[in-house]
């Protein structure tokens, strides 16, 4: 008798080619994607089907935010006591925007995008 599969993933593999021939939908606009990253920092990673990394990057910015909140001077202004925090979102908004281009880019070109979650290692 052959082994089963257990846990939650059980039964995953079998919906995951296309779904009947359908094309897929297309992702969101890079500048819509942008928009939300702008408002809602993380969230731009999590459109563009990379939900780790934007819970890993609102992380080092409450983090990064936290930590010069108690080492800057009492006199720093309040961009200068949360200016870990505010490095860190400067860096998530041009990553997501990027990301968002090149799922764009690649759907209109057929291609289907890579996450490096798929990739073997």
């Amino acid at each position: 008798m052959p082994a089963r599969a257990s846990g939650r993933h059980a039964g995953l593999g079998k919906n995951r080619g296309s779904q009947g021939g359908q094309r897929p939908r297309p992702p969101l606009n890079a500048y819509v994607v942008l928009l939300v990253a702008i408002l809602l920092p993380g969230v731009g990673h999590v459109l563009n089907g990379q939900p780790r990394r934007g819970l890993i990057m609102q992380l080092f910015m409450i983090v990064l935010g936290f930590v010069t909140w108690q080492l800057a001077p009492a006199s720093a202004s309040l961009v200068g006591k949360l200016s870990g925090g505010l490095f860190v979102y400067a860096l998530s908004l041009p990553e997501a925007f990027r990301a968002a281009k090149l799922r764009q880019l690649a759907f209109e070109h057929g291609n289907e995008p890579k996450h490096r979650s798929d990739v073997d290692v």
